[in-house]
C-alpha cells in the first residue's frame, strides 16, 4: 500500500493520521478507524485524521472518532492535519483546511500551529440542567460540534467518570449529545479544564474544540486580548479574538510513522 501511516498528538489529544491510500482508507472505514484507535490491539488515538492535498495551498481533512463515528469538526486534530499537510505533503506555511465544519485558515509555525476558526453560529446560551442529585449551570455553544461548560472550583475533584456521561446525553443537549468541559478560572490566569468528548466517550488530555469554547466564555464574560487555556496534559493553548472569527494557538507533535504488521488492517 502507497501512502503513510503516523501517530501524532496535540496537547495529548493523539491521532492517527494518514495520507495517500491511508488517508483514503481512513475516511471511508470507521471499522479501521475504531481497530486502529484501540489501545491495547490497536495503536491507540483519540480519533484518526485522513489529509488529502486538494490545491497548491488546500488540503481535505476527514475526521473520525476513536469508535469510528465521523465528526464535522476536531480542534487538535486539525493542528495536526495543517502541521502534516506542510511538512509531509510540502504545501505553504499559510494554507487552508477543508473540514466538515468550514475552512479553516491555517498557520504553522514549526511544531506550533494556529487556526482561524469562524464564529459559533449563536453566542453561548446559559443552560441549568440536573445530574446524579445535582444541579448544574453552565453554557452551550457549537465551535464544529456542541459544547457544555461547567465552571467548578476545582477541577481536580470533579468526578468525571460518574458525572460526565449524563451530562453529555442530557436531553437538554438533544439527540446526539455534548462534549462536556468542566473549567476552573483564575483570576487573570490561565483556565483549566477537563473534557468528556463524545466519540472517544472517555476524559482526554485535551480537546482543542473544548478549549476554544471555553476560552469564548471567558471571553465574554471579561475584557481581555486573549485567554490561555490548559487542558490536562499540562500544555498552555491561546484563544483570542481574530478579525473573523477567533484564532486558536497551540503545539504539536509526530510520535512515530507507523508500519501496520498484525493489526487486520491490510487489503
Amino acid at each position: 500500500m502507497t501512502g503513510r501511516l503516523l501517530k501524532v498528538e496535540a496537547s495529548g489529544n493523539d491521532f492517527v493520521l494518514g495520507i495517500g491510500d491511508w488517508a483514503t482508507r481512513l475516511a471511508a472505514d470507521g471499522a479501521l478507524a475504531e481497530r486502529l484507535c484501540d489501545r491495547r490491539r490497536g495503536i491507540g488515538g483519540d480519533g484518526v485524521l485522513a489529509v488529502e492535498p486538494t490545491g497548491p495551498a488546500r488540503a481535505r481533512l476527514s475526521y473520525r472518532n476513536a469508535n469510528g463515528s465521523t465528526a464535522r469538526f476536531c480542534g487538535n486534530g486539525s493542528r495536526c492535519a495543517a502541521r502534516a499537510a506542510v511538512e509531509l505533503l510540502g504545501l505553504p506555511p499559510r494554507l487552508v483546511l477543508d473540514t466538515d465544519w468550514a475552512p479553516i485558515p491555517a498557520e504553522v509555525d514549526g511544531s506550533s500551529v494556529a487556526l482561524e476558526l469562524p464564529r459559533p453560529p449563536q453566542p453561548a446560551m446559559a443552560l441549568e440542567l440536573e445530574v446524579a442529585g445535582e444541579r448544574w449551570s453552565g453554557w452551550v455553544l457549537e465551535v464544529g460540534v456542541p459544547h457544555l461548560v461547567l465552571p467548578v472550583g476545582n477541577v481536580d475533584t470533579v468526578d468525571l467518570a460518574r458525572l460526565a456521561p449524563p451530562l453529555r446525553s442530557h436531553r437538554l443537549l438533544g439527540p446526539d449529545g455534548a462534549n462536556v468541559s468542566f473549567v476552573m478560572a483564575a483570576a487573570g490566569g490561565p483556565i483549566d479544564i477537563r473534557t468528556w468528548e463524545r466519540g472517544v466517550e472517555g476524559e482526554t488530555l485535551c480537546c482543542g474544540s473544548a478549549a476554544v469554547a471555553a476560552g469564548l466564555v471567558e471571553l465574554a464574560s471579561r475584557p481581555a486580548k486573549r485567554v490561555v487555556v490548559r487542558p490536562r496534559s499540562g500544555d498552555e493553548l491561546t484563544v483570542e479574538p481574530a478579525a473573523d472569527g477567533v484564532r486558536f494557538t497551540g503545539p504539536t507533535r509526530f510520535v512515530a510513522e507507523i508500519i501496520p504488521l498484525e493489526l487486520n488492517v491490510e487489503r
